[in-house]
């Protein structure tokens, strides 16, 4: 059959749905059938999925002339998708194509949601297209016979490659795609990504630099724009003095008449617990949405998660409140509207999140953004320029992610074993490894055989053993046991699986929360509340209760950073407060109680200006940056120089920071015309003067701890009979130490302080911010009382001591007193 026979059978299906192929699907069906492997950027909800399902099962129909009577079984294609919540929606699609053109071809699932009946049901019979995580992708590496499950697989697709670029479960991706390149020879590997800045390094990435797939690929851009409005819901009355969380509930209201207006409405939470407590509050003051609406996060059980996509489809739900476990690829075709409740931080990600509504090609998306913080407004105000300009981030990818690979090697240990000199040569193809040197390579071969030089008496770190013809392999049952159970590159604290006493389960909840429950205490999870019995075995038990609670499960990494496009976004819209108003967004005219009122002791500053204010309070002597670069970059800089400071003089701080600025509180008052004389912004020993202001041992520690469990040194525990993270992090601490005084050449130890400077405190952003900083004119504010600017920071530090009533309180007669004066 020729390439324009089987392009007819594509446009055919695609008349008979009355639709009409775009050019970039087009494009994609000619590069794919021609051999060649690719990038595919375009935009949500245009049609990426059947861009390269059709291809796939064009090239089987071609191969197989006869397909219609004779089925050709085995694995011919594999999708790799970051998040299980894609999986069934890109199931569907396949399955359409597959039966509509009478293939035959059956579609699979392989996640951590698929039953083990499943899973060895699989194991028996491949499905002919199997969608799975990159995970899932490694555990069946860790398959003996793998290589005759991927011979004939004639497709690799990763989907929402830009979730996966920059992290290290892309790394774990890139080491995988390098194994399947030599398995199958005829294999072709695309990536589908939607929102992307760096397009033709993410192309570098999926492919390798230097691979021979690399050289025989092509990056294909979609020129669809998609429409997408963005709303601002503006409180009717502004506080001056702002907060972090003062407003949010209060605009639950304005969010009804949008939810009751539309035929479905998602509501995006930025952390599961705002999830949780907004959920509740909706259904306390609004009874009467009771049925119609639901909650959808990543620890909710998955028979809960189902039904909820389900309802969603078949719309029988008016609204979810979710996080960004809907974020991605899910095809909602009833979903008319999207609630964004705070800001998000990122481009991509609202973008991304505005792209769940009017999911279809030519359909508008509709986003309302609702702050939380009356400054987010100047958030929102930079988000509608972004969509202007379809301005998105760079995604930065790893380098040398040695944990990473050692997992990765071990994997092939367990499998079929690996011969060092075969599998170096797929490994320097990859983004990540490319550099990697002759003696790294030993290092790593010498960890996995002898467990470093200063384990190498302790027989336990020994796992992969040296065969006489040099295959390395690992030939012990528990060994391998306890490899497969660790695979993956995402450390969060140990998850407890939270269950009713008879046993019914509810979802998973964070160690660290559970640990400050005493019996009897009532918690709110799931969207009921719970009373807490007792823990065991690593199961909470609890039993549904009718009183009301104000503790709501937290979960790590709650709070998101500004990345580098949006501080930049957010800064020129923060300026443009000293334009007249004809010249300002609606967003930057509504704040002008809280600008009139910063002028009154402060600036709000323009372009060549940066600030600094200082005051007194009972606490002390306060003295405030505002870069306006995010919480990371703020961390590093705020104790940077306080560190610079405190040599001039001896002078203790305490440190506060958000995404506007950060606070140096002290019992000394600073003359700050002074340390400017000193050159506190300069980038001159800049590494030094951070690793010795940040005690940066102690930071590396923390970041060994998610080295030390990718990489296997420590083990987290079988299912139901977890380690506790108390004791994951000692044993960590404790090689740390070990290696600190003995090995100081350890790649593990000192990858723990590449990735602190690196990827935590963004060592590079740092230094491009004091780089502007150095060009501004710097202004500094002696104020009497607090600035609106400063508010939001001086009363974080009130969280950590009062209750949320009590912090209400506290507040509310601070704001007052503020206000008289």
């Amino acid at each position: 059959m020729t390439r324009d026979e089987l392009y007819t059978i594509a446009e055919n299906w695609f008349d008979q749905q009355n639709w009409t192929p775009f050019a970039f699907q087009r494009q994609t069906w000619k590069a794919f059938l021609q051999g060649k492997h690719g990038l595919l950027n375009a935009p949500t909800g245009s049609g990426k999925t059947y861009a390269l399902w059709f291809p796939i099962i064009l090239n089987y129909i071609k191969s197989n002339p006869d397909y219609k009577t004779k089925h050709k079984k085995g694995l011919k294609a594999i999708w790799i998708t970051p998040l299980r919540a894609l999986s069934h929606e890109i199931k569907q699609s396949a399955e359409r194509v597959a039966k509509d053109l009478e293939t035959g071809l059956t579609v699979g699932i392989r996640s951590g949601d698929t039953s083990a009946s499943e899973r060895a049901k699989q194991k028996r019979n491949m499905p002919d297209l199997l969608i799975t995580t990159p995970e899932s992708l490694q555990l069946l590496l860790a398959t003996k016979g793998y290589q005759k499950i991927f011979k004939n697989c004639s497709a690799a697709i990763i989907d929402e490659w830009h979730e996966l670029l920059g992290t290290k479960r892309g790394v774990q991706t890139e080491l995988g795609l390098s194994r399947l390149k030599s398995i199958s020879t005829n294999m072709r590997i695309w990536g589908i990504s939607a929102t992307i800045g760096n397009l033709e390094q993410a192309r570098q990435v999926l492919l390798g630099p230097n691979s021979s797939a690399f050289d025989n690929s092509v990056l294909i851009k979609a020129n669809i724009s998609k429409k997408i409005t963005v709303k601002s819901i503006i409180p009717v009355k502004m506080e001056t003095f702002p907060w972090r969380g003062h407003l949010g509930l209060r605009l639950l209201d304005t969010t009804i008449p949008i939810i009751n207006n539309s035929k479905t409405t998602l509501l995006f939470t930025n952390t599961r617990s705002q999830c949780e407590i907004w959920f509740q509050n909706i259904l306390e003051k609004h009874p009467e949405l009771a049925g119609e609406i639901a909650m959808h996060h990543g620890s909710i059980n998955k028979e809960t998660r189902q039904w909820v996509e389900q309802a969603i489809r078949n719309e029988s739900l008016k609204a979810v409140v979710c996080t960004s476990s809907l974020d991605l690829g899910v095809d909602f075709a009833p979903v008319e509207t999207v609630v964004q409740i705070g800001g998000t931080k990122g481009i991509s990600r609202f973008l991304q999140r505005a792209g769940r509504s009017g999911h279809r090609p030519g359909k508008e998306s509709v986003i309302y953004f609702l702050p939380t913080h009356a400054l987010e407004l100047v958030e929102a105000s930079a988000l509608q320029q972004a969509v202007k300009k379809m301005a998105v981030e760079d995604r930065i990818p790893y380098l040398n992610s040695f944990d990473v690979l050692i997992q990765y090697l071990t994997t092939l240990a367990v499998s079929d074993g690996f011969y060092p000199g075969a599998i170096l040569k797929e490994i320097k193809n990859t983004f990540c490894f490319q550099a990697i040197t002759l003696e790294q390579w030993q290092w790593i071969l010498n960890y996995l055989v002898l467990g470093s030089q200063s384990l190498q008496s302790y027989d336990e770190f020994k796992k992969v053993e040296l065969e006489e013809d040099g295959l390395f392999k690992v030939n012990h049952r528990g060994i391998a046991m306890r490899h497969r159970f660790q695979i993956g590159t995402i450390v969060g604290d140990a998850n407890l699986t939270v269950r009713y006493q008879k046993g019914g389960y509810i979802g998973t909840i964070e160690e660290f929360f559970i640990s400050k429950l005493k019996a009897g205490d009532v918690f709110t999870f799931a969207g009921r509340n719970l009373e807490f019995i007792r823990i065991k075995q690593m199961q909470v038990h609890v039993r549904n209760s009718n009183k009301k609670s104000t503790k709501v499960p937290a979960w790590m990494g709650g709070r998101m950073s500004f990345s580098a496009q949006m501080s930049d976004l957010l800064r020129n819209e923060l300026y443009t407060a000293s334009l007249p108003e004809n010249k300002q967004s609606i967003e930057i005219r509504s704040l002008k109680t809280i600008f009139n009122k910063q002028r009154e002791e402060s600036i709000v500053p323009k372009p060549d200006e940066f600030l600094i204010e200082t005051f007194k309070t009972n606490d002390g002597h306060h003295h405030i940056f505002y870069p306006f670069e995010g919480r990371a970059v703020h961390e590093a800089m705020g104790s940077l120089l306080s560190y610079r400071i405190s040599l001039l003089s001896p002078i203790t701080f305490s440190l506060a920071f958000n995404d506007y600025g950060f606070e140096l509180l002290s019992d000394q008052q600073l003359d700050i015309q002074e340390i400017l004389y000193n050159d506190l912004f300069t980038t001159a020993y800049m590494f030094d003067d951070l690793q010795k202001s940040l005690n940066s041992t102690e930071m590396a520690k923390r970041k060994f701890r998610d080295i030390a469990v990718i990489s296997g040194l420590v083990f987290t525990g079988y299912p139901e009979k977890g380690i506790k993270m108390k004791h994951l992090q000692s044993s960590s601490q404790l090689f740390f130490d070990v290696f600190k005084d003995y090995e100081a050449d350890n790649l593990l130890y000192q990858q723990a302080f590449t990735e602190t400077f690196e990827h935590q405190l963004e060592e590079g952003r740092l230094r491009m911010a004091l780089e502007r900083i150095n060009q501004q004119n710097i202004i500094w504010k002696q104020c009497s009382q607090p600035t609106p600017f400063s508010f939001p920071l001086i009363t974080d530090r009130l969280r950590e001591k009062l209750s949320s009533e009590k912090l209400a309180d506290r507040i509310q007669r601070m704001t007052a007193k503020l206000l008289k004066k």
